[in-house]
């Protein structure tokens, strides 16, 4: 018998990720990316860390196209591209942030040769 209890997500704890730098969204539902993305940039850059590796998949390219389209109107975010083979080639994007506060800026990120920059 069914009660009905399993269904009600709303009761169910919040995932504690690990902040190490590398987010991997395949665990994730799309319509969480919107929010999770933001907040995981910021809480690494609340740790210093300034460089991070997302990992979309390859796919279509739908998850990839919302991961740059959210890092584009993101002021923390100081630049962004593909990886490179490798660290997951386009089934991950390398983001850099811009530290908190004044601070001096960090390298921007270099695309690979002949590839327009982001």
């Amino acid at each position: 018998m069914h009660d009905g209890d399993d269904d009600n997500l709303d009761d169910l704890e919040p995932v504690i990720l690990p902040i190490d730098g590398t987010l991997d969204l395949h665990a994730f539902k799309p319509a969480e990316v919107r929010t999770l993305v933001p907040d995981y940039l910021e809480e690494c850059r609340q740790l210093g860390i300034l460089r991070v590796r997302i990992v979309h998949g390859k796919g279509t390219g739908a998850l990839r196209r919302t991961v740059h389209a959210l890092l584009g109107r993101l002021d923390m975010v100081a630049g962004f591209r593909l990886a490179d083979e490798t660290a997951g080639s386009w089934g991950a994007t390398l983001v850099v942030l811009r530290p908190e506060g004044p601070s001096v800026q960090p390298d921007p990120v270099r695309p690979p040769d002949g590839a327009p920059a982001t």
